[in-house]
């Protein structure tokens, strides 16, 4: 363990991980472009209460900020 004294170097190979995270390949797209899409939230129930006008521009997909899209993407390593 690299913890103890006089050992460096980490426990475990540092490669990129190569697994798809399901959770997040269900939840966001990835565009040709290489974009981040992800779904308007609070959609489902209650529409009658939301505006036409709040209904509609929730149906078109959203990009995802640059901030939360750089450690989504090394999630989806396939590109998903």
């Amino acid at each position: 363990m690299p913890g103890r004294p006089g050992e460096t170097g980490p426990p475990f190979p540092t490669f990129p991980m190569q697994k798809t995270k399901k959770s997040v390949a269900k939840r966001f797209k990835v565009t040709a472009r290489g974009k981040l899409m992800r779904r308007s939230p609070g959609f489902r129930h209650l529409l009658w209460s939301k505006s036409t006008k709040a209904k509609r521009r929730a149906s078109r997909d959203k990009q995802v900020a640059p901030g939360h899209a750089a450690a989504l993407m090394q999630c989806l390593p396939f590109g998903n």
